[in-house]
């Protein structure tokens, strides 16, 4: 197979959410696979040290602030030069952000462009924009995100490549006694330990999980809630609102707040259930992370994690921002423990099917047909 070059504009340059995370994936799983992998940052960050560090042709083209218009406009004729120069076959974007700048330099270059779509679109300018910039293709994250992506005109070509997660991590993470790991990181010893992770805000749902607490203690008393992540710079006042909650609801006592923790994996090997109250995530890592760790999950019941489980089989779903619905999937695992291992037993196997390897094997077959101009 002929090595294709392909230049892919990376808008970030330090680890901020999942979309870093499939990046870094497609360097690691994604390389000897047909493509010679060229890296544009358009931010410093430790990201680009890293990717030079593992062989990765890296380049550093800053592009400031989207204001920013004669700065941004210089790194668009940068990075068309540079692909020009390299002869590269496609200007991949990664995120809608990154595509601002990438399709206006592959038109420049007049070479063939395409973008992932890592996010939830909505009508906004820059989703706007950016699918308004000439390319073959968008590769979607879910089919959620392919139906909003295709609200948006002109309607492009699209293929659907699901996320994967580090598994080999997870599995050797789910050898750790629970126990062991709510001793280490001074959570309650006894009782079922329910726990949520993700940035703090709103549309994550941890004000509906609090809610529903008091239902679930009125029945498990010794129930605790662990909440892992850290405030975001949109919502600062969120984790302040999530504690006057908790204290509203008279649950203070059976909330920990954990903060950002650097080894997600860890603090779910910890919890009894996993909830992922999102509203309409795009996909969800971290859910395949904690049905790999073959937790009872319980998830909303739109979006990404939708595909991923079949409710009443491999987990649980329920609609956002609905605590008695929450309350009572979370109370079905805590009443029903056979039931509970039935489902984590069937999410371990579900979660095999979304491998960081298998992603990034189809991820790079796709791209590979889009810039050859095949149909995907």
């Amino acid at each position: 197979m002929t090595d294709l070059r392909v230049l892919v504009v990376m808008p970030i340059g330090d680890q901020r959410g999942s979309g870093e995370i499939m990046f870094r994936q497609l360097m690691e799983h994604g390389r000897g696979q047909g493509i010679e992998w060229i890296a544009v940052f358009t931010e410093d960050g430790p990201m680009v040290a890293e990717m030079r560090g593992c062989g990765v042709e890296t380049h550093l083209i800053e592009a400031g602030r989207i204001r920013d218009l004669g700065r941004r406009w210089r790194a668009i004729r940068q990075i068309s030069a540079l692909a020009r120069e390299r002869q590269v076959s496609l200007v991949f974007g990664w995120m809608v952000s990154s595509q601002l700048l990438a399709g206006p330099a592959a038109w420049l270059a007049d070479i063939p462009a395409a973008w992932y779509q890592v996010g939830l679109p909505s009508p906004d300018w820059i989703d706007r924009f950016a699918t308004f910039c000439r390319a073959r293709g968008i590769v979607v994250l879910s089919r959620d995100v392919a139906a909003a992506q295709a609200r948006i005109a002109p309607r492009r070509p699209q293929q659907v490549v699901y996320p994967g997660a580090s598994l080999d991590h997870v599995e050797s993470v789910r050898a750790v006694s629970p126990g062991v790991l709510r001793q280490r990181f001074g959570l309650p010893t006894t009782g079922p330990l329910i726990g949520i992770v993700g940035r703090l805000q709103r549309g994550k749902g941890m004000h509906t999980l609090v809610a529903a607490m008091p239902a679930v203690r009125t029945r498990h008393a010794d129930a605790h809630l662990v909440i892992v992540g850290a405030a975001h710079d949109t919502e600062p006042g969120y984790a302040d609102e999530l504690k006057r909650l908790a204290r509203a609801a008279g649950v203070e006592q059976a909330v920990t707040f954990a903060g950002d923790q650097a080894d997600v994996p860890h603090w779910m090997q910890a919890m009894d259930i996993v909830v992922h109250a999102s509203d309409r995530e795009p996909f969800g890592i971290v859910v395949v992370e904690a049905m790999a760790l073959a937790k009872p999950v319980v998830a909303g019941a739109a979006g990404g994690p939708a595909e991923i489980i079949t409710s009443g089989q491999d987990g649980l779903l329920a609609p956002f921002d609905d605590v008695p619905a929450l309350a009572k999937a979370v109370l079905r695992f805590l009443d029903d423990p056979e039931f509970s291992r039935r489902c984590g037993a069937a999410a371990h196997t579900r979660a095999q099917d979304f491998s960081a390897r298998r992603y990034a094997t189809h991820l790079v077959q796709v791209v590979r047909e889009l810039a050859l101009g095949e149909e995907p």
